[in-house]
């Protein structure tokens, strides 16, 4: 009789790294529910972790390796694999060949990954994905600290008095963490959060003080703050004087600067700027929380370092609730970093350019050669395809076709490169399409391994389901790999525990304490340990018990006691051991070009994850915002005779997409915002990073995300149309569409600049209805809307509405009529009319993911008098009451 069992395992979406409880039943269904022991959530988990569970379908999945098409044997495809890189190694050098990696991966992946590239092959052409959100993080970090140390902890966020969020859209991104903040601030009133975002996101509904700032404005505004402390008699000189070095230059450089240029270059009023500078001074338990609108820049590294100048210089860090943390975005983006997966790092955070660090490598892996100069970043990297440099690629669990700048010049280099390999656990993306070689690997719920968040904390995720069809874990395709290469001695792993072990013996190796990243604890962890592993913060030294482990969790909860941080007492990873303040100066002022005379900036939305091959999966987390769109101010939107919900087209120097119009005070004039998510799977012409150039902060190698200039106009549409369909539509012939996954099938959007003269034929091929199928219509040819409706036995197969303007039909309604019982005349009447009757009420659009709520529910509560708040409403529908995310 099968028992149903619990696995403690880790969420795979974002950086917070929060513990997940996933229960397989006998019927083959799982439940997910946040672990409360695991010290990130204590039990919550957002909107994309609750649903985590409709996500692990084998719908879609690529089940057995491929060569050219075709169905192949593991020991066909990985001796290909092997071939070809060896040869290319042989005819052209090590340098003709490169891994591009990804933040899905799990450490022992990364290691195995890493070791064969650096340690074996000699080239340190292995980059990642983590590139793209993090790199400027870590080159800010070495700056200033000689290591990449994150300093503290999240239990800091929750004891500081001043928590500034920087280019951080917390509530969205990060939601447990802004959870964790929002409960803090509702205990203590007293506690100030400052929001320095361009736009009005919703984590602003927490802050109380939001600088909508210039893009690019932060160096200048944490400039101008280093001199109003000092002014305000704020800067710690012991500190300074035991632990830093460069203050009296750095505060110099700064001064420079009049208050009217920090206005200039921020876009902030006089009055906004001294109330965040008094904040900061007056408040010495400070956290600066940074993500994605710091690092994604051509200045990323200089506002990393402007950020630590100010609280290096107040000794504001390594201490309870004061520190600057950067978040990051994906769930291994840290482990990838402490296993050497970027390409101008080594393994357990050493130095490619140091000669000693690479030979303490090279002894310890006793591997034939060690890489001796970094590799190519990521931009230059495809660049390098594209130039036919690169003889042979090999992509790991990303998607680069869809998320590196100039995608369509990454799809070319793809599609011209002698030779593709792509690891991944879905058979249908935008880049695997180019791939010569397809490997089935392991997904969440079926990988071992382990993963560290964004506070240093490594996490095991376990499996609970079993390998389907032929597919692997990354670790053991590319160890197969390797040995087939002739690496054999190097690579005889037999588990993810004893490739752990190993992780774990080189970051202690030779390590006395001047290495930050030291995990020599679990250098001889057994299988057994490795099993039951608890969540633990390093560093973690063999000489010292590990108290973050085992019966530590209760002490954890309640005292907070256990976490660890750096800096406090100086200590850092330099040659003196002493901080670097970092002189840095604001970009040059820009003037906005004529032919692309508006900024767009790119991110996440709340319940969707990068190009949405997980996400994508799920009709609850598609309810939310089930299309691409530009966040558009309203000025902007009367000045170009844009109407909310018209479709726009974005263009830039490389390219230009067609999205949805919203319009929104929450954004600022002459500015745009558009989510990252859509792929060629999900929308027709709307991949974002199309339009961003290949442009990159010159010391991380990051590209510029949040500062692209563009041109916005309405897309002149003859039609607009809208469908909900049982079955997924192939080759719909529209200039514009999105797909999203519904209940009971799929809803799409269309429009196009052309009216069909065969609407009818449209429909039926939208439908895949057959000639037996019922199909109703209605045309109104002045108005210019037709409406179809087709049946079988089954019930509803399709409806599809077709107007002039943008279709005025409930989503929510129309979706639910694919599941609705439609043997009676009235109900397909209704579909056809696309209302829904007196007794049928609308639930509206989808608010709460997590519970289906819709907006028309939110308001009948809200008018029956009932509710008089957001707790009220969470009593009486449940909303907001799982991650919080839609409160």
């Amino acid at each position: 009789m099968f028992e149903p069992r619990t696995v403690k395992t880790t969420c795979p979406y974002c950086g917070v790294g929060c513990g997940v409880l996933a229960t397989r039943r006998a019927d083959g269904t799982v439940d997910i529910t946040g672990d409360p022991d695991h010290p990130a959530n204590f039990g919550r988990l957002c909107s994309k972790g609750s649903a985590l569970a409709e996500t692990i379908d084998l719908d879609g999945r690529l089940l057995y390796p491929e060569v050219d098409g075709k169905r192949s044997t593991w020991d066909a495809a990985l001796n290909l694999v092997a071939g070809k890189f060896s040869d290319a190694i042989r005819n052209y050098g090590p340098h003709s060949v490169a891994f591009y990696v990804s933040g899905q991966l799990l450490s022992e992946d990364y290691y195995v990954a890493n070791k064969l590239m650096k340690g074996f092959i000699g080239s340190a052409n292995i980059d990642t994905n983590s590139r793209l959100c993090m790199a400027s993080t870590v080159a800010g970090h070495k700056r200033a600290f000689g290591s990449d140390t994150v300093p503290g902890t999240y239990a800091d966020l929750e004891e500081a008095d001043l928590v500034v969020l920087v280019g951080s859209n917390l509530a969205w991104c990060h939601p447990v963490l802004y959870q964790r903040l929002a409960a803090a601030k509702e205990r203590r009133p007293a506690m100030r959060v400052v929001l320095i975002d361009p736009r009005r996101t919703m984590t602003a509904d927490i802050a109380d003080l939001h600088l909508a700032i210039k893009p690019d404005g932060d160096v200048a505004l944490f400039n101008g703050l280093l001199c109003a402390l000092d002014d305000a008699g704020a800067i710690d000189e012991d500190y300074i004087a035991d632990h830093t070095s460069g203050f009296a230059e750095t505060l110099s450089a700064a001064r420079r600067m009049m208050r009217e240029d920090i206005s200039e270059l921020t876009g902030l009023s006089g009055p906004k700027i001294s109330a965040f500078y008094d904040l900061f001074a007056d408040r010495e338990k400070t956290v600066t929380v940074f993500s994605q609108g710091v690092n994604q820049s051509v200045c990323g590294t200089g506002k990393v370092n402007a950020i630590i100048n100010c609280h290096l210089a107040t000794g504001r860090i390594g201490r309870p609730g004061m520190g600057p943390f950067s978040v990051t975005g994906q769930p291994n983006a840290m482990g990838g970093r402490e296993v050497g997966g970027l390409a101008n790092t080594l393994a357990a955070h050493m130095d490619i350019e140091d000669a000693a660090s690479r030979n303490r490598v090279k002894r310890f892996w006793s591997s034939p050669v060690i890489a001796d100069q970094p590799g190519l970043k990521a931009v230059d990297l495809f660049k390098a395809v594209g130039e036919g440099r690169i003889k042979a690629l090999w992509i790991m669990a990303t998607n680069p076709v869809d998320s590196m700048p100039e995608a369509s010049a990454v799809e070319d280099a793809l599609r011209t490169c002698p030779f593709v390999v792509i690891s991944d656990i879905m058979a249908d993306t935008d880049t695997i399409a180019y791939a010569h070689v397809k490997l089935p690997a392991a997904a969440w719920g079926e990988k071992d391994g382990t993963v560290t968040n964004s506070e240093r904390r490594i996490s095991r995720q376990r499996p609970f389901l079993p390998l389907p069809g032929d597919v692997q874990p990354d670790w053991w395709i590319v160890s197969e790999v390797a040995k087939r290469m002739g690496f054999a001695a190097g690579f005889g792993h037999t588990a993810p525990a004893t490739i752990f072990a190993e992780h774990a013996a080189l970051s202690a190796f030779e390590n006395g304490g001047e290495r930050d990243f030291d995990i020599g604890a679990h250098a001889a962890i057994s299988q057994e340990d490795y099993a039951s592993l608890e969540p633990f913060q390093w560093p973690a030294p063999h000489n010292e018990r590990n108290c973050n482990e085992r019966n530590c969790n209760e002490q954890r909860r309640n005292e907070q006691k256990c976490d660890s941080r750096f800096f406090a007492t100086g200590a850092f990873h330099t040659a003196d051991a002493k901080a670097r303040f970092v002189t840095v100066a604001p970009p040059s002022k820009t003037e906005p070009s004529p032919e692309f005379p508006m900024i767009l900036n790119t991110g996440r939305v709340r319940d969707h994850w990068h190009t949405m091959t997980r996400t994508g999966k799920s009709q609850r987390l598609s309810a939310h915002l089930a299309e691409p769109y530009a966040e558009i101010n309203p000025v902007d939107g009367l000045r170009l005779g844009i109407r909310d919900a018209d479709l726009v087209r974005v263009k830039s120097s490389c390219g230009e997409i067609i999205v949805r119009a919203l319009l929104s005070k929450r954004q600022s004039e002459n500015a745009i915002f558009v989510p990252m998510h859509w792929s060629g799977r999900f929308a027709s012409i709307a991949r974002v990073a199309t339009l961003v150039p290949p442009i990159v902060d010159p010391h991380s190698g990051q590209p510029a995300l949040k500062n692209i200039q563009v041109h916005l106009s309405r897309f002149d549409a003859a039609w607009y149309g809208f469908a909900v369909l049982r079955s997924r539509p192939e080759n719909i012939a529209a200039t514009y569409w999105a797909l999203a996954r519904c209940a009971g099938g799929w809803r799409v959007e269309l429009g196009g600049q052309e009216r069909s003269e065969n609407c009818t034929g449209f429909a039926r091929a939208l439908f895949g209805a057959s000639k037996d199928d019922t199909l109703l219509a209605y045309h109104d040819e002045k108005s210019g809307q037709h409406r179809y409706a087709a049946f079988d036995q089954k019930g509803l197969i399709g409806a599809f509405y077709i107007a002039a303007n943008p279709v005025a039909v409930s989503r929510s309604w129309a979706v639910r009529q694919l599941a609705a019982d439609m043997s009676a005349a009235a109900p397909r009447y209704r579909v056809l009319a696309g209302r829904s009757g007196a007794d049928l009420p609308d639930p509206g659009a989808i608010v709460c993911s997590c519970y289906s709520v819709g907006i028309n529910q939110i308001t009948a509560t809200l008018a029956s008098g009932e509710c008089q708040s957001v707790k009220d409403i969470g009593k009486a529908l449940k909303a907001g009451t799982n991650c919080g995310s839609c409160r």
